[in-house]
């Protein structure tokens, strides 16, 4: 098979080697009206995690989708999510994707986000024992006063075996 072009999109993984992951340019935490900050919840537990993304927004959002990818690190397997946003406003899809379990929260036509500090969360079950978040990541993109806005980020390792 001929190899992916050779100028990687921002937004396209290239779908070659497990090593492209790098290449793939980080987003900001924060872009214009839109912040955000990801964290492993501090309930999480030895065979159990919940990953935390939150929001910050001082402008109306039209459009949003929310994205957070977890590592396969060993028995990944989809628990459960929520937002604290009206559940009926989204459309969630969870699903595996080159070696990561992927939620996926997309604000449906015609709805809003109203300013303010908002949480979505994937919950999952993994292998017994801690689980290094360092290869999760999750992605936002949004919509305020007419104009695109991109952040992401990561989670940090927890040290303490939790998680």
């Amino acid at each position: 098979m001929d190899p992916a072009p050779s100028t990687p999109a921002t937004r396209h993984r290239p779908s070659g080697t497990p090593s492209a992951k790098p290449s793939v340019p980080a987003l900001p935490q924060s872009d214009g009206p839109l912040w955000s900050d990801g964290s492993v919840d501090p309930h999480s537990n030895e065979f159990w995690a919940q990953s935390n993304i939150t929001i910050r927004t001082s402008a109306q959002l039209t459009a949003l989708t929310v994205r957070l990818k977890v590592a396969q690190t060993g028995w990944v397997s989809n628990s459960g999510a929520w937002r604290s946003l009206p559940e009926q406003d989204f459309d969630l899809t969870v699903g595996t994707q080159n070696g990561f379990l992927v939620y996926t929260w997309t604000l449906k036509q015609g709805r809003t986000v109203p300013t303010g500090e908002w949480v979505f969360a994937g919950q999952y079950n993994h292998q017994r024992g801690g689980r290094n978040a360092k290869d999760d990541r999750y992605t936002i993109l949004a919509t305020a006063a007419g104009r695109q806005r991109a952040v992401g980020g990561d989670f940090a390792a927890l040290s303490d075996g939790a998680g």
